[in-house]
């Protein structure tokens, strides 16, 4: 058989293997090097019974930037963790590691070794039932898929979650299921779109996982972070002093316990404990982000507490607050290209010192990005209308940004703000020009909008009158 033969009857077979290779992971190139942080974080600072998978994932990433030695010697950690961990399983148990194995030496051009890697995991799918001849249907291995995933980013959450609720359908009170199921459906909850009682599930489902995880820190910590959210922030900061107490994946307990402080209000506790947690993982996106909002916080309070209009020694104070906000704001983009909320942070920021073509760079950053969420694309357009209504001044340009956001049907606070202040910008319009039909036809938009159909209908034919009346003028011209 030649080898070109010999290549596509392995890539057949490695097609079929469970493994990082096969699961269409979601990473855009720009979010790589954050990716690559943040495992690099949880190896050296998580303190977790799981992490085989995210020795396999980093050697995926690896491959993925054409490091394969590097991503053969993480394969290997992986391999040194399961016989240490689950020596008693450790075939079934290294069926993803193999099918990694087998993949990158069929990238390297080795193919006799990665052929080598599919015989084992065939030997072993050949022990178990529900299983073909290279692919095992197994909750293990739905949960690795899992893990995988989650780490990946909002894009694949709902993957996730699918994995971690097939794995737990074949065993309810298995911790490690229990608890990646918890973690994905809070991750999904501080996303777009999450149904309206979602927030209930969330509560329940970490709160099982500590049930079958008692000593976990990190999952204390999320419970905080979600009893904050649902207005029960006692309780919350139970869990979180708890979690503190416990010297388990410490690291990463600082940073919700900052993040629950700086959301209470308490912002030199806050700053105090991102700092502290920057120390151990000084190239953390999410940390930089973190502690610029903090600074956020402080120049706002600043404003408000001087009705917007703060002069001297204020004025110099919210000068410095803005500008180390931009810092970190600036290091968590270089980190993460695709932070895009962060965007929208440090044009405000921008603003905040008066440099309003820095602010816009920020602001067309993000506006060019593709594939952003919906519930975020709309906040960015409200925050940008914002920004052309009291900054550039543009009325137009306002209305066109939040008409986008209002146009985007997610019930949020952007939305009705978006509404609200498209509906005085048109009012403010009208009465300037009571002819002015496109100006008519948002108000029919908004009224529609809030339900007041009768309203809508009456601007709409005032609309369409208008348009007839002028287009009759029109063909009567001589």
């Amino acid at each position: 058989m030649s080898k070109n033969a010999d290549e596509d009857q392995i890539k057949d077979r490695l097609e079929q293997l469970r493994c990082h290779f096969t699961w269409d992971l979601l990473i855009e190139d720009t979010e790589m090097p954050d990716l690559e942080n943040r495992i690099l974080d949880e190896i050296e600072f998580l303190d977790t019974k799981y992490n085989v998978g995210i020795h396999n994932l980093l050697a995926y990433v690896k491959h993925l930037k054409g490091q394969n030695e590097e991503a053969l010697k993480s394969l290997r950690e992986a391999e040194d963790l399961i016989q240490r961990e689950h020596a008693d399983q450790s075939g079934m148990r290294s069926l993803v590691t193999w099918g990694n194995y087998a993949w990158l030496y069929y990238h390297m051009g080795r193919l006799a070794e990665a052929q080598a890697y599919v015989d084992k995991v065939e030997n072993t799918c050949k022990k178990f039932p529900n299983s073909s001849s290279y692919r095992m249907d197994c909750p293990h291995m739905d949960c690795e898929e899992g893990w995988a995933l989650l780490k990946c980013g909002g894009k694949n959450y709902k993957r996730a979650k699918a994995c971690f609720e097939k794995a737990l359908e074949a065993d309810p009170e298995n911790p490690e299921f229990s608890t990646g199921y918890a973690i994905t459906a809070y991750r999904l909850d501080g996303l777009n779109g999450a149904p309206h009682n979602s927030e209930e599930i969330c509560l329940n489902l970490l709160k099982q996982a500590i049930r079958l995880n008692p000593e976990d820190a990190y999952i204390k910590a999320l419970l905080a972070l979600k009893l904050q959210d649902v207005g029960q922030e006692a309780e919350g900061e139970k869990y979180i002093e708890e979690a503190r107490t416990n010297m388990s994946s410490q690291t990463y307990v600082l940073r919700y316990a900052a993040k629950f402080y700086r959301r209470k209000g308490s912002l030199d506790k806050a700053l105090q404990l991102f700092k502290k947690a920057l120390k151990a993982t000084p190239s953390s996106a999410l940390l930089h982000h973190q502690i610029g909002l903090c600074y956020r916080a402080q120049a706002i309070q600043i404003q408000k507490a001087r009705n917007w209009q703060p002069r001297g020694q204020d004025r110099e104070n919210i000068d410095r607050i803005a500008r180390l906000a931009i810092s970190h704001f600036e290091f968590a983009l270089e980190e993460k290209p695709t932070f895009e909320i962060a965007y929208v942070h440090l044009a405000e920021m921008y603003t905040a010192v008066g440099n309003l073509s820095k602010a816009e760079d920020a602001y067309q950053k993000v506006l060019c990005m593709k594939l952003i969420e919906e519930e975020k694309l709309q906040k960015i357009h409200f925050y940008y209308g914002q920004f052309q209504e009291f900054q550039r001044k543009s009325e137009v340009h306002a209305i066109v940004h939040y008409l986008k956001a209002a146009k985007i049907e997610k019930a949020t606070f952007a939305r009705d703000k978006s509404i609200s202040s498209l509906e005085k910008l048109a009012l403010k319009k009208l009465q300037r020009n009571a002819l002015d039909i496109e100006t008519l036809s948002i108000l029919g938009f908004i009224h529609k909008v809030k339900g007041e159909m009768h309203k809508a209908l009456e601007y709409y034919e005032w609309a369409l009158r208008l348009a007839a009346d002028f287009e009759n003028s029109v063909g009567h011209d001589p």
